[in-house]
């Protein structure tokens, strides 16, 4: 069994979270009599109220951010259900079972709306380099930690995405599955997950003696830029018969151009993305991904950065990303 929560307490005694909050913080009047039935079943459950609940009456908002500079094109997309939601939901459950709340920055936010807002600490997602919202919550004096690292940024606490392994895993896939001139189209953007990418397939093309095909483009063109991107591609070479897409909007448009181009899938091309979200498995056919353990990792990095706020060193496993294979690149022998 885990450790007791306030929502714990809060179901034995009856009574909201709210109340029970209030019974520890002494922010809000509560009856006292309540008050001491609160405290007599969480010392019976073990619960312990955390140090950062504790110190929200010395100045703290009680609320951490989650954020991004990704544009809303490639973390989140017309569902809005995609990679940054998913982070945003596990955040949420974490903090929440801390005692803190959490705030779901939009994606690339203006810096004079954030002006107006308090955090006692910040997440933010896939940062890339010279980041602005680093630069903005810096300045603020507000911490930060990160769910990817920070280009040359080793002084801010990180969640690692496993970006190098991850990229592995898919081009040694494709390859084992048929795949022989395999190209990669990532974000123009320098974000780690990119920089990665990059390298890895370089390193990859020049070990299996292919010519590599590195492709950029700007996040914000989404789906329907990648669509344009690879139907290019793919005219233009037609030997490429293997596609490592690793932003799921873009891939998305990878397989609508396939498609326009009558190239079966992935009996002529083969297509991997990274993250395993809906346009991966509602995608024709699904695509091959990788399950990245974004509830895991929204934890740890909730975890992180409460140390990191009250500046104690954090401690944060976490799983390397597994391979979720599907048709998109299962070819079939003979």
């Amino acid at each position: 069994m885990g450790k007791p929560t306030i929502s714990d307490v809060a179901k034995a005694a009856g009574l909201s979270v709210t109340t029970v909050s209030h019974a520890f913080s002494g922010r809000r009047h509560v009856d006292p009599a309540t008050r001491e039935r609160i405290h007599a079943i969480a010392q019976e459950l073990g619960y312990h109220p955390s140090s950062v609940a504790q110190q929200l009456r010395s100045g703290r908002t009680g609320t951490i951010a989650l954020a991004s500079s990704m544009p809303f094109a490639v973390a989140a997309g017309p569902s809005r259900l995609g990679f940054l939601m998913e982070i945003a939901a596990s955040a949420a459950m974490a903090a929440f079972s801390r005692d803190i709340a959490l705030c779901l920055i939009p994606p690339q936010p203006s810096p004079a709306n954030l002006n107006q807002m308090g955090f006692d600490g910040v997440i933010l997602v896939e940062p890339e380099r010279d980041d602005p919202l680093v630069r903005h919550f810096e300045a603020r004096r507000t911490p930060v930690v990160t769910i990817g690292k920070v280009p040359e940024r080793e002084d801010i606490p990180a969640i690692d995405l496993y970006s190098a392994e991850g990229t592995r895993l898919l081009l040694d896939h494709l390859w084992e599955n048929g795949a022989r001139q395999i190209a990669l189209l990532t974000g123009a953007s320098e974000r780690t997950s990119h920089l990665e990418a990059r390298r890895i397939y370089a390193e990859f093309a020049a070990t299996q003696g292919f010519s590599p095909q590195a492709l950029l483009l700007d996040e914000a063109k989404g789906e329907g830029g990648a669509k344009e991107l690879v139907t290019h591609l793919l005219r233009d070479h037609p030997e490429i018969n293997g596609l490592l897409v690793p932003v799921d909007a873009f891939a998305s448009g990878a397989v609508a151009a396939a498609k326009d181009l009558g190239k079966s899938i992935p009996g002529e091309l083969s297509i991997a993305t990274r993250y395993d979200g809906l346009r991966a498995k509602l995608s024709e056919p699904p695509l091959t991904a990788l399950d990245l353990h974004l509830s895991q990792l929204a934890e740890a990095a909730v975890a992180l950065l409460l140390a990191h706020i009250e500046g104690a060193p954090g401690v944060t496993p976490v799983p390397v990303p597994s391979l979720v294979p599907r048709r998109s690149s299962l070819r079939r022998e003979g």
